[in-house]
């Protein structure tokens, strides 16, 4: 059976939802952000117990299939610009969305919007910022390797995309060591 997850954004999610799946005494054959596949199949019972030991740990399961492409969306995004290097990218995030869940940008752009009311395009901008507070807080980079490291033409159109979305400069951001930080499935 596969199972659609939502709110699983990093690897430890992945281990958590493995040990409760395992919990009840089911075989992982594959699990990834927001999928876990396994058997046998429940039944209906065991699928209960399953939401809810998922749910009293912050996870969901998604039935609906519009539900499950924006959460593909969101891990993605995720996927992208928290565990990816961004330095060398030569294509856009959008371009490289469409490309790896093999659907036109357009329409996942309109289905996101559509479930979320906020474009990809700001939920993108508000991953990097929340990756770019992150490495801020790290300090073992300068703006300028920042800017390279999220792929920023410029150390400029950061800190203005930066301003726009928390208010202050990096710079600020970094001096008050402001820790606003969010979890991932809360951006």
């Amino acid at each position: 059976m596969l199972l659609h997850i939502k709110n699983m954004v990093c690897d430890r999610c992945i281990m958590v939802v493995k040990q409760q799946i395992d919990n009840h005494n089911f075989l992982i054959s594959d699990i990834s952000l927001g999928e876990v596949q396994f058997h046998p199949e429940p039944n209906e019972a065991q699928m209960q117990q399953i939401a809810s030991s998922l749910k009293i740990l912050g996870f969901e399961i998604i039935d609906k299939e519009r539900d499950r492409l924006v959460e593909k969306i969101k891990n993605t995004v995720i996927k992208l610009i928290h565990h990816s290097d961004l330095t060398d990218v030569h294509q856009t995030l959008s371009s490289m969305l469409a490309e790896s869940l093999q659907m036109e940008y357009s329409y996942l752009s309109r289905i996101f919007s559509d479930h979320e009311d906020v474009t990809i395009e700001k939920f993108i901008i508000q991953q990097k910022i929340a990756k770019v507070k992150e490495l801020l807080q790290y300090g073992e980079l300068n703006m300028n390797e920042i800017a390279n490291v999220m792929g920023y033409s410029s150390n400029a159109h950061l800190s203005n995309q930066f301003k726009s979305i928390t208010g202050l400069t990096p710079s600020e951001y970094k001096s008050i060591n402001k820790s606003d930080r969010k979890p991932l499935d809360k951006i």
